[in-house]
């Protein structure tokens, strides 16, 4: 019996031969028989603009945070507000005691009001001691102590009135009301408890949750092109929620930092997003796309149809004729499950997106629904 023995250069070619056969297109489909129809899945080329994006993740800011505190001591009464609540600018807070407050009011402007008669009495007599003076009954020297005394009382009345508006002010202090619209934190010193005046604890910390900013960071190597996007007039940056199946949110960027992180190599970005529907929440992570460019009125179709042979990217196109064509392409940007052509396929092209195994140039194709799960984007 005839043995065959191991021939090493003929199992190099075939290894050849095969990988040459997987990376690219099939032959044509063979001449003088009926193809059988290949069924497949496709979608239709069309022109549209496709944002160049760099993909990272960034943190939710409020627009504003303010510790709210006491400017005076006291004791604190009561708190007008519910741990959570949303309250708007002007809304009290919390009252103070007022009473001790009241009382120093009451007393300087009872002081003003007894240097207030001096100051009067004082005027009148320094009107008498000038007549007296000019008609040379009295003497230069009575007058001009009339004089001092008057402008002495005047100066007291003006200390009296300033203490006034300083107690004033300390009893409008007893009630404290948000400097701004935003969300309540949990109240920290509750109703009962003596309070100093600017303590180190907060009353309470609030919110501004109406717009917010987000905060995200991208690698120092796409700062010439943002700073680009920037001086011809900005760009926009789109925000998905993890967990939250509504739309991702698109908001415009207002801020590139001044200064790139020496640690990390990245720089902050933000945006500001109105946030009316309150979806997004301080101190919350997101996922976020830049957009660093537009390719404008390009030729879009979905990723799946990109294969890859010896020559580069390449599609299949259903053909007029309803058969299947080879078409090399131009891939400018993907991502996303969507590519941007430069050249290869017209906008209203069918390119197939499923079932590519199946094809070889000229075979018929038959366009099927996509299966469950595999809907084109």
């Amino acid at each position: 019996m005839r043995r065959f023995g191991y021939r090493p250069g003929l199992c190099a070619a075939l290894i050849v031969l095969g990988m040459s056969c997987a990376a690219a297109p099939a032959a044509a489909a063979p001449q003088g028989r009926q193809a059988v129809a290949a069924p497949v899945v496709a979608a239709q080329a069309e022109r549209r603009d496709v944002p160049r994006l760099v993909r990272t993740y960034g943190s939710v800011l409020a627009s504003a945070t303010a510790q709210i505190k006491s400017l005076v001591e006291g004791r604190v009464l009561e708190a007008f507000f519910t741990e959570g609540d949303t309250v708007k600018a002007g809304d009290l807070l919390f009252r103070i005691d007022p009473r001790p407050f009241q009382a120093d009011l009451e007393q300087t402007q009872a002081v003003l009001a007894r240097d207030q008669a001096q100051l009067d009495k004082a005027r009148l007599e320094l009107v008498r001691q000038k007549d007296l003076s000019k008609r040379g009954v009295a003497s230069a020297q009575k007058f001009e102590q009339a004089q001092a005394e008057a402008k002495a009382l005047a100066a007291t009345v003006a200390a009296d009135a300033a203490m006034v508006a300083n107690a004033r002010l300390k009893l409008g202090y007893t009630e404290i009301r948000a400097p701004f619209s935003g969300k309540t934190g949990p109240i920290l010193i509750h109703p009962g408890n003596i309070v100093k005046a600017n303590g180190d604890t907060a009353l309470v910390t609030l919110s501004a949750i109406e717009p917010v900013r987000i905060s995200v960071t991208v690698a120092q190597q796409q700062l010439p092109t943002l700073q680009a996007r920037m001086r011809e007039g900005g760009t926009g940056l789109i925000v998905s929620i993890p967990g939250d199946a509504a739309p991702p949110i698109t908001a415009r960027v207002d801020f590139v930092n001044a200064t790139v992180d020496s640690r990390s190599g990245t720089i902050e970005v933000r945006a500001t997003v109105e946030n009316r529907d309150h979806r997004l929440v301080p101190g919350q992570f997101v996922s976020a796309s830049l957009v660093l460019e537009t390719f404008r009125d390009a030729v879009a179709i979905p990723f799946e149809a990109i294969n890859t042979g010896q020559e580069g990217p390449y599609v299949y196109v259903v053909g007029k004729d309803g058969k299947a064509e080879v078409r090399p392409v131009t891939v400018l940007y993907a991502d996303a499950g969507v590519a941007a052509l430069g050249a290869g396929v017209e906008a209203g092209e069918q390119v197939v997106t499923d079932g590519q195994l199946r094809l070889a140039p000229g075979v018929p194709v038959v366009i099927a629904a996509p299966a469950a799960g595999k809907a084109q984007k």
